[in-house]
């Protein structure tokens, strides 16, 4: 319609005469058929080329893509769940290494602390025995160290009795020395 009435208005002008100037072109009413001719030859061009050839292309696109990204998320979801089931086994398994860690730890400690026992018992059973042999040996050695005393002890009271000039025997030093020692 817009069309008609600005071939209409081109066609008053050029009766008219205005200005003198030629009217545009494609304004001119007898170009107007022509013109819708190849307008609806090439719409017609246009359509069957975009129904035919584009929008299947297109579609097809839209529909791969569509499918890629269903299938990408899906592989996502798989492997998310691979890796959450790989995080549990590592879990699993470090759980494991732990304990067994744990166990061999304690194990350790109770033969070290087994060993450290039997050799802290045998210390002491040689430290004992040497005590013990010591003891005997100190005796002993006291023993002789008394008699040597009671033998010193004889001869000084001799010595000390001969000083003041009083004679003693031997053997009633001895029983004096031996009932102060007592």
């Amino acid at each position: 319609m817009l069309i008609a009435l600005l071939a209409e208005t081109a066609a008053q002008g050029a009766e008219h005469g205005t200005d003198g100037k030629a009217p545009f072109p494609p304004f001119e009413t007898w170009h107007m058929p022509s013109q819708l001719f190849w307008l609806a030859i090439l719409f017609s061009i246009l359509y069957l080329a975009m129904s035919r050839v584009i929008l299947p292309k297109l579609s097809d696109t839209l529909e791969k893509r569509s499918d890629r990204i269903a299938s990408d998320l899906d592989q996502a979801g798989r492997l998310n769940d691979q890796a959450t089931e790989a995080q549990q086994a590592l879990e699993l398994r470090i759980a494991q290494a732990k304990a067994k860690a744990r166990e061999t730890s304690d194990k350790a400690r109770d033969k070290m602390n087994a060993e450290m026992a039997a050799e802290t018992a045998r210390v002491d059973a040689e430290l004992e025995k040497k005590l013990e042999a010591a003891d005997a040996r100190i005796t002993s050695l006291r023993a002789n160290a008394m008699k040597n005393v009671e033998q010193i002890a004889v001869d000084a009271a001799d010595v000390i009795v001969g000083r003041f000039g009083v004679s003693a025997t031997k053997a009633e030093l001895k029983k004096a020395v031996t009932a102060a020692m007592e």
